[in-house]
This record gives C-alpha cells, structure tokens and sequence, in this order.
C-alpha cells in the first residue's frame, strides 16, 4: 500500500527533522510535506476502494458461504428425515404397529359387545323376576284382600244379625 509508505516517509522525516530546544517543535522543509500529502492524497481513493471493495467481497462471500451450510444443512435434514422414513425397520415396526391398533381396536368392539349383552341378560333377568314377583305378590295381596272383606263383611253381618236379634228381644221384652 503506497499510502502507507508515504505515511513512513513523513515519520522518518519528523523524527530526523532538527528540533528547537525545551519547546518540542521541529524544523521540517513544508513543501517536502506538502509533496507527500498530496501523494497520500492521489493514492487515498484507489486504497479506499480497494478497502471498501475488498470489505463487500468478504461480505458477500459470508453470505454466500451462510447460504450454501443452511442449503447443506436442510438437505440433510430431507435426507436424515426420507433414510428414517424409508428405514425398513421404521416400516415394519409401523405396520406392526397398525396391525396391533386394528387387533386392540377389535378388542375393545368386542369387549363393548359383550358388556352390553351381559347388562341386557341382567335387565332381562330383572324384568323376568319383577314379572314373577307381580304375579305371585298381586295373586297374593288380591286373594289376602279379598279375604279381608270378605271376614269384614261377615263380621258385619254377624254384628248386624245380632243387633237385630238385641232389637227383637228388646222388643219383646217390652210387649210383654
């Protein structure tokens, strides 16, 4: 790089330049300065350029290298994913796995089938005995009234034929 060159020249030139005593300051020829200043200055654009250009080419190759890992890591992933999916053992194990749902889900129809006809014999079962115990109870709690009215109604009767019978005697007692 030129400009860093010039850039040396103008340090050799103050470090060689004769000083003023207890002041700090030098002597240097200005127009030997002013001929490298403009030097650095006809060099500066083309090293910032190349600078600039040199900093957008690194970039973009970031870029394009970023680009192509995450094209490499997805193809990957698509290639990991289709060898797990295609994997025989993953198909066997994944129609061992549906023959077992089918079997299970068999199971389980058959098992509601034989619940429920089990509860329906129970319900029949109740029915048939509520049914016996209507006909036996009714039977029974007919003939058990029927026998009630039919004693209160001889009672009744009884007592009434011995009213009648207290009537008679009362009246005979009295027309004699």
């Amino acid at each position: 790089m030129k400009v860093l060159e010039l850039l040396d020249e103008i340090e050799d030139i103050i470090d060689t330049s004769s000083g003023f005593p207890l002041t700090g300051k030098i002597l240097v020829d200005a127009e030997e300065l002013l001929e490298i200043v403009r030097e650095i200055r006809i060099e500066l654009p083309d090293e910032i350029q190349q600078a600039q250009w040199i900093k957008d080419e690194r970039q973009r190759i970031l870029d394009e290298a970023k680009r192509e890992y995450e094209a490499v890591l997805k193809e990957a992933r698509t290639q990991a994913e289709s060898l797990i999916e295609n994997d025989d053992i993953t198909v066997k194990a994944k129609i061992r796995a549906d023959e077992i749902m089918h079997v299970a889900e068999t199971n389980v129809k058959n098992l509601k089938m034989s619940t429920f006809d089990y509860i329906d014999s129970i319900l029949y079962n109740f029915q048939d005995k509520m049914d016996q115990l209507n006909a036996v109870y009714f039977t029974d709690m007919f003939n058990e009234i029927q026998k009630t009215f039919d004693s209160i109604n001889t009672t009744l009767t009884d007592n009434r034929n011995e009213i009648k019978d207290m009537i008679y005697k009362t009246q005979m007692e009295n027309d004699h």
